[in-house]
């Protein structure tokens, strides 16, 4: 005798990658259930790549005013009106958080706007109270800024806040040197805030190519943001509306704001799962085997929730996997392996496959790179290099990783991402025509190598 559940799937999360996953399987005519605590679309849609992108869009326009001057136009930058452009910010938001909301609806997913926890491997419980059953439960809770422990900290903000901001900072202290705090640094020296760094080891994007992330760092010096490196927050108080904060290197100063860009960790507190059951690791990441399933067989989950490749494509990805395993009878695996991403700092970096410490100590391989100044640039006395650089396996031939800082690089290593999955090699980028002129030109016309890593 089968049981009788509300729901086919219930879905604890409305992010990218819950909300593909409850589209799919309604649209394969199961019954899905959504909860979800905060707003549609998730951190990428509300919080995270989507208002930061459009940041950076609107901090990049006084440099792209000054090249105009050396163009011929005459222009100037006004004041930026942070007010105009939240406000615009906050309608597109609401906009793309429809959009999720009414495609999942479409296809048949039952939304509710709660928190929602599980009860047992086949109830979920809402903040009410109210329960429903489920025959199985995808958590895609995805994460949360972290903020180290200690007093004051609450003086700081961190990503979520940015957006809110009723001003822009004149004075800004970042502490962490990840993609996040370095995007977020790029973005408030563009809109004018004298802004300050402070990261714990010796260079940003900590786990990036060494070359390519301190290429990075001397181009966001250049531009006017201040890195103490091996340097964290000791002492934190409140003077007046400023925040006074002390560095362990000694440097002190008040700022307009703080932001805590110290990491993320998985937003897995006071669902029920460890009671349901499942295991977490000791970063609260929920374990799930190739196919997301946890050690309880009706949950699963996917996303930053299970602390693997904590971007939006990948949590797409696993959605799809998700539903073709458990809904579809084909059991899928995500395939993790080169995928390409990119950090919109101020210059871009774009980034697939191995770096060269990685390919160093994998196999002997062979580095091609170069710095130029790019056209549109040089041409306006710009002093900024692009850094192309690719790695190659001196065995195959195969290309192992590329690494792109500058203009566009993000779109760039989009299409080196397709050629690699490919298994292209350094001869087959060598028999590419170039596109002229061009900064993405460079990747195919690298002659000799500049090194051997045996």
């Amino acid at each position: 005798m089968s049981m009788e559940f509300d729901y086919d799937l219930f879905v604890i999360g409305g992010g990218s990658g819950g909300v593909r996953a409850a589209r799919l399987t309604a649209l394969d005519g199961f019954k899905v259930g959504l909860a979800e605590a905060s707003r549609m679309g998730g951190t990428c849609v509300i919080r995270g790549c989507v208002p930061k992108k459009l940041m950076v869009f609107a901090s990049e326009w006084p440099e792209a005013i000054e090249y105009a001057k050396d163009y011929g136009w005459s222009a100037s930058v006004g004041d930026f009106d942070w007010d105009k452009f939240s406000t615009h910010l906050n309608s597109e938001l609401d906009r793309l958080e429809q959009i999720y909301r009414t495609n999942a609806q479409k296809a048949g997913v039952e939304i509710h706007d709660t928190f929602a926890k599980i009860a047992d491997p086949h109830t979920v419980e809402f903040a009410d109270g109210t329960r429903k059953t489920t025959k199985h439960i995808l958590v895609a809770t995805g994460g949360k800024p972290v903020v180290p422990q200690m007093k004051n900290a609450d003086l700081g903000i961190v990503s979520d806040d940015i957006f809110n901001l009723k001003t822009i900072p004149k004075k800004m202290l970042i502490v962490g040197g990840g993609y996040i705090g370095c995007e977020f640094a790029g973005v408030f020296n563009g809109l004018g805030s004298d802004v300050s760094m402070f990261i714990r080891g010796a260079q940003i994007l900590r786990g990036f190519d060494e070359e390519a992330r301190g290429h990075v760092s001397d181009c966001m010096q250049r531009r006017g943001v201040t890195v103490h490196t091996g340097c964290a927050p000791i002492e934190i108080e409140k003077r007046g509306d400023k925040v006074w904060v002390k560095g362990s290197n000694g440097f002190a100063d008040e700022f307009d704001c703080l932001l805590w860009a110290t990491g993320r960790k998985p937003a897995t507190e006071g669902l029920g799962l460890a009671e349901a059951g499942v295991e977490l690791n000791r970063q609260g990441a929920v374990c799930v085997d190739d196919y997301l399933q946890t050690a309880v067989p009706s949950i699963y989950a996917l996303g930053d929730c299970i602390g693997r490749v904590e971007l939006t494509p990948v949590a797409i990805r696993e959605g799809v996997c998700f539903h073709k395993t458990v809904f579809k009878g084909e059991p899928t695996k995500m395939d993790y392996d080169l995928i390409a991403t990119a950090t919109f700092t101020q210059p871009e970096l774009g980034t697939v496959g191995l770096t060269e410490e990685e390919a160093e100590a994998q196999e002997p391989t062979l580095v091609y790179a170069t710095a130029f100044r790019p056209m549109q640039q040089a041409f306006a006395g710009g002093e900024e290099r692009v850094l192309i650089k690719l790695l190659v396996s001196k065995a195959t031939d195969k290309v192992l990783g590329v690494h792109i800082v500058g203009p566009h690089a993000g779109e760039m290593i989009q299409y080196v991402g397709i050629a690699m999955k490919l298994g292209a090699t350094k001869a087959d980028f060598d028999r590419t025509c170039a596109v002229h002129p061009t900064i993405a030109e460079e990747i195919v016309t690298l002659k000799e190598p500049v090194r051997t890593l045996a």
